[in-house]
């Protein structure tokens, strides 16, 4: 007789322990899908924040060397129209240098030419450019100095190098539009739908 309520009373520490971690684990659980959220939420601030930020208004003049060996200047470009420039990431982003085809037909209807820029070493650069079927040479900015004077470095923590950002800079030597973009690649009717609304704007 003096064993049951022993036994009942094992039967209820073993009912809470089972509820205690039924809690511990909805608690953890809980924890684990707050964390993505409230990064959501940072990434989300931070891309608001960097896009289209600009305290340019007069396009600092460059003459930068392509990897073909080339001198291009902004000034010679700037004489035959209004002139698009992109700043990316260069070696190890696949994206990078498929956004450069990506973009030809839509620019050349427009008339706008554009001087892609990278801070990579020329010999690899020129090896992405065969393999990506880039037909014009991209510029290289090998200390990062173009890249810096139009405000291109430290944009998605990319402390070195720009990430993936674009400058249209009119016949008037003015830079008209400004955006960086989170992603690695923009598909052409997207980009030319942004850019037109701006320049139109």
């Amino acid at each position: 007789m003096g064993t049951k309520p022993k036994s009942s009373s094992k039967k209820q520490t073993a009912a809470d322990k089972r509820a205690e971690d039924r809690r511990t684990a909805m608690i953890t659980w809980a924890s684990f899908l707050a964390v993505p959220a409230v990064i959501a939420v940072l990434v989300g601030i931070t891309i608001t924040s960097e896009e289209d930020e600009t305290t340019l208004t007069a396009a600092p003049d460059f003459t930068l060397t392509t990897t073909a060996g080339e001198q291009v200047s902004l000034d010679e470009s700037l004489a035959d129209g209004d002139t698009l420039l992109y700043f990316s990431m260069g070696l190890g982003c696949d994206g990078c240098f498929a956004q450069i085809p990506e973009l030809d037909d839509v620019l050349a209807e427009r008339d706008i030419e554009m001087l892609s820029i990278m801070v990579d070493p020329p010999e690899p650069v020129a090896a992405e450019e065969e393999r990506f079927g880039v037909t014009q040479p991209i510029l290289i900015d090998p200390d990062a100095q173009v890249s810096a004077d139009y405000g291109m470095i430290g944009i998605y923590g990319h402390g070195d190098r720009p990430s993936h950002s674009f400058a249209l800079v009119n016949q008037e030597g003015e830079v008209e539009w400004v955006r960086h973009y989170a992603e690695m690649f923009v598909e052409a009717d997207a980009f030319v739908e942004e850019l037109d609304a701006a320049v139109k704007g």
